[in-house]
């Protein structure tokens, strides 16, 4: 029980030793608790008095806490004696490690207090990114999660929320309803834009003011499209489209208005006598006679020229001058001579 002595002896003497180190330990140790917990309370207290969104209040606490946690800490270890500076140091050169190895991940962190802070969007907005619509359950430090209508659970990373374009139809309060509408064409215009706009009306969601608007907008391959809008507050949205495709066909029917269906309109044609202006057929080809132009050489090329090609650029020379003047004497000859008087 040699060792044992031993190690009680220096347990004694090290207690007896740093016993004022122990004490203020302990005391900070419970006051640092006691600390943190009363400022991370007041800090959700002025948010909640500033109506900040209870999920962006949660977020920025986490991070918060985990800093003055790594501050009390640090404390602690330097009251008990253990050199900070080089543990610092260490700390400094594993985060920046850290950080390299983790480059998308903190990224993703960046990015979600940029969503926190920019309130792009909050919980219980619906929304649409990259082809995914759901509405907002919850933004952590990493992820975006997204309820959809088929109750399907959607996790996004942060950075992509904030690198791409985010359509928010819950930012606003009013929701405009935009519904194209489809009609023979033998329909009478203003019947249909007096039904449909009688329709939206009939329903107490839809606003009065903006006052719903039928207005023609294409005509289709077999069909006349009518574009229908109005108003309603945001949560009313879907129960006004479907109260408008359902009460509209309804008065559709009544109205004697019929809603088209594709359709391919066959026409058979006669054939018409021909009448051929050339029954002979295509002439036979009749050359124009065109005159070779005169080529004058150069003086290079009188100089490159040799004994045989200049003795025979001179009698061609001498042909075409033989010819012109034969033409000019033919010309003469036709022309009738002046009367005697």
């Amino acid at each position: 029980m040699e060792w044992w002595n031993n190690l009680w002896q220096k347990l004694v003497n090290f207690f007896n030793s740093n016993i004022w180190s122990i004490i203020l330990f302990f005391v900070v140790l419970a006051l640092g608790l006691i600390a943190i917990h009363l400022l991370l309370w007041g800090f959700k207290k002025i948010m909640r008095r500033k109506k900040v969104d209870p999920m962006a209040i949660r977020f920025i606490a986490a991070i918060i806490r985990l800093f003055l946690y790594v501050i009390l800490v640090l404390l602690l270890l330097y009251i008990i004696g253990v050199p900070i500076t080089g543990l610092t140091t260490a700390f400094s050169a594993a985060v920046l490690a850290v950080g390299m190895a983790l480059k998308e991940f903190l990224g993703n962190i960046a990015s979600g207090i940029i969503l926190i802070g920019s309130q792009k969007y909050k919980a219980g907005d619906f929304v649409a990114v990259n082809g995914t619509e759901g509405r907002v359950v919850d933004i952590n430090f990493l992820f975006t999660t997204l309820r959809t209508w088929d109750e399907t659970q959607v996790t996004l990373p942060n950075s992509s929320m904030v690198n791409s374009a985010v359509t928010n139809y819950g930012a606003y309060r009013t929701r405009r309803v935009a519904i194209m509408w489809s009609v023979a064409y033998e329909s009478d215009t203003e019947l249909v834009r007096k039904t449909m706009v009688d329709v939206m009306l009939s329903c107490g969601l839809v606003y009065k003011d903006p006052a719903p608007l039928c207005r023609l907008k294409t005509l289709n391959e077999s069909s006349l499209d009518y574009f229908l809008t109005c108003y309603c507050d945001n949560e009313d949205y879907w129960d006004v489209y479907y109260y408008i495709m359902d009460r509209g066909y309804d008065e559709c029917k009544r109205h004697g208005i019929t809603i088209p269906f594709k359709q391919i309109e066959i026409t058979q044609k006669k054939p018409l006598p021909t009448i051929v202006e050339h029954p002979e057929g295509l002439p036979a080809r009749n050359e124009k006679i065109r005159l070779e132009e005169e080529h004058k050489i150069t003086v290079d090329e009188f100089e490159d020229m040799g004994i045989q090609a200049f003795a025979q650029y001179v009698k061609t020379q001498n042909k075409k001058a033989k010819r012109k003047s034969s033409k000019k004497k033919e010309k003469k000859s036709d022309k009738p001579e002046p009367k005697e008087e």
